[in-house]
């Protein structure tokens, strides 16, 4: 049950019978009319713009127009009373036989309250972490990987057919420095001094392993071999090794993705090529120059002909290059070839998670898309993550031993576990910089949002583990006699349950769970303690058995969403702490 979403339509409805009644010709759009709650919840139960955005369309004042909305909408059997506010808001007060009905609606469903058929079964591609795989993950990725993890979970809820989908980097030059890397560590293995790491290497101790390995499976072999003969058996392994890495990595935080796709596979099976051949042929893709860059040239530009793709057609700011100076496709050409290769395989949303310093690859990623399945056949979403900065008691911390350069996500999570990295790095938006103390993280108060969630499921599993113990489980709930306003309150929050859902997905914005979820918990926490100083206010009144089965019923539907808003992040629900 959506109470939102049903009285949309019956306020369309309205309008649409309005209109009628003003004689008006063809069609109304009715597409920004909302319905939503009030922001002050002693204006009703539900506000609606409609008056609003329709008097262009209906030729009529606003206030006039609410009125005639207004009117149409008392005659509702689940109306009690509308109404007007300011210059022509609408404001929808429910019948209390309303609440009820929600209540038990939820109760039926279970932890899958919430959930719609809003995605329609669209095919959505998301793509996240995707990072280069020369070593393990570190805390920069964490959160790219936790916002998408979330986002993926929280459109199929919402009735999308998803893909999780990482991109793994493996056809560029990191690539080989990587393989460089790992035969420093073979030699090493072998029993080798190696000293210092040379500049321009990796230095962690995470290649190690990968030197051992190929010490085990080829002895001193490799020693003999010219480089372009080492080279691919090395990169070949440590490649695979350091996927194993991420994986396990991902894993960590109960991440795992469905494909992992290759960018050496587009090369080695022709897409690449073929991708830009069918541009070509498309008058996507022309030889010519492109202007010197704006500011100081630098010393090595080169005014040549180039092959590009006229990029700025679709609305990116200037044409891309797709080959370099000595003839090899750019990394912008995997790009195209990696669209088209999502777009062949179906999907008709394309969602990009990525770092905040890729802001440029907005334009040219939509660009690409309306190229290859023509203007708006496919929507593409790009999502950058700001930066993440740690701190302990608000110091920074610093650098990983293991990593040599970074803080890794294994060193994070290892600390504090999954569930609070993940509930912490969605309790900001995306684009909003984040501080992780990890003593904050792991306080047990009010100011620890994890916590306060975590335990407002754990009190209500409490609750329902005495009931069971006392006999007092089972039973036919009569919703109606909760009536006071802390149970209210909590009532009208589980029913903006169901819309908060859609309209987050629709955004794109997981946090907006991770909000709920806090101001849910605050509002139980808040009705908890009430009962402490009212015993009436108790969820087990022995003496009066009616009310106790109902009480327990609603502690059950407050678990519910609990426990399907934790499930969305990716977060476990505790049921004792």
């Amino acid at each position: 049950m959506n109470l939102f979403s049903d009285f949309l339509a019956s306020i369309r409805t309205a309008a649409n019978a309005v209109a009628a009644d003003y004689a008006l010709q063809g069609t109304i759009d009715l597409d920004k009319v909302t319905a939503e709650p009030p922001r002050e919840p002693t204006h009703g139960d539900i506000a609606t713009n409609a008056a609003m955005v329709l008097t262009k369309a209906f030729g009529k004042p606003p206030r006039v127009l609410a009125e005639a909305i207004a009117a149409k909408l008392s005659e509702h059997t689940d109306v009690a009373h509308v109404d007007i506010a300011g210059p022509g808001f609408i404001n929808i007060r429910l019948r209390q036989t309303v609440w009820p009905r929600l209540l038990d609606a939820a109760l039926s469903l279970g932890e899958s309250y919430g959930g719609s058929r809003l995605g329609g079964g669209l095919k959505a591609n998301v793509e996240y972490v995707s990072a280069n795989p020369t070593g393990p993950l570190h805390v920069g990725h964490c959160r790219g990987a936790v916002f998408g993890d979330a986002l993926a979970q929280l459109l199929t809820e919402t009735g999308f057919d998803v893909t999780r989908e990482y991109y793994i980097n493996d056809a560029g030059a990191q690539v080989d420095t990587v393989a460089r890397s790992a035969f420093l560590r073979y030699r090493e293995a072998l029993g080798e001094t190696i000293g210092e790491i040379p500049s321009g290497l990796y230095p962690g101790d995470y290649l190690k392993p990968v030197g051992a390995v190929l010490a085990r499976e080829h002895g001193d072999g490799l020693l003999a071999l010219d480089e372009a003969q080492w080279l691919p058996i090395v990169r070949t392994k440590a490649m695979a090794m350091m996927m194993d890495l991420i994986r396990d990595d991902l894993a960590a935080l109960n991440i795992r993705q469905e494909v992992f796709f290759s960018e050496k596979s587009l090369h080695d099976s022709g897409e690449v090529a073929d991708t830009i051949a069918d541009l070509r042929a498309a008058g996507h893709v022309y030889q010519g120059s492109l202007p010197p860059p704006k500011g100081e040239v630098p010393d090595d530009w080169e005014d040549r002909e180039q092959t590009l793709f006229r990029a700025t057609a679709f609305g990116d700011d200037m044409d891309r290059p797709l080959l370099k100076s000595d003839g090899s496709f750019t990394y912008f050409a995997s790009d195209v070839a990696y669209s088209r290769n999502k777009i062949r395989r179906g999907y008709k949303e394309l969602i990009y998670i990525l770092g905040a310093d890729h802001g440029g690859y907005v334009k040219r990623l939509e660009a690409v898309a309306a190229a290859v399945a023509g203007p708006g056949a496919v929507k593409v979403v790009v999502r950058l993550c700001q930066l993440v900065k740690l701190y302990r008691a608000g110091e920074p911390v610093r650098m990983s031993k293991r990593a040599g350069e970074f803080v890794t996500l294994r060193d994070v999570v290892d600390e504090v576990g999954p569930d609070v990295v993940r509930f912490m790095m969605l309790f900001r938006k995306n684009e909003a910089p984040l501080d992780f103390d990890f003593a904050k993280v792991t306080e047990q108060s009010k100011d620890n949002p994890v916590f306060y969630v975590q335990y407002a499921h754990a009190r209500t599993c409490s609750v329902l583990r005495n009931a069971e113990a006392e006999g007092l489980s089972g039973g036919k709930p009569d919703f109606a006699l909760l009536t006071d306003p802390a149970e209210m309150g909590i009532i009208r929050r589980i029913a903006e349950y169901p819309r908060l859902l859609e309209s987050a997905a629709i955004a794109h914005e997981p946090h907006r769970v991770a909000f709920y979820l806090y101001e849910l918990a605050g509002e139980f926490h808040a009705l908890w303690n009430k009962g402490k100083e009212s015993p009436q206010l108790r969820f087990i009144l022995k003496e009066d058995l009616e009310t106790t089965i109902t009480r327990l019923a609603f502690l059950r539907v407050i678990r519910y969403v609990l426990a399907n808003g934790l499930r969305i992040l990716g977060v476990r629900p505790a049921d004792e702490m």
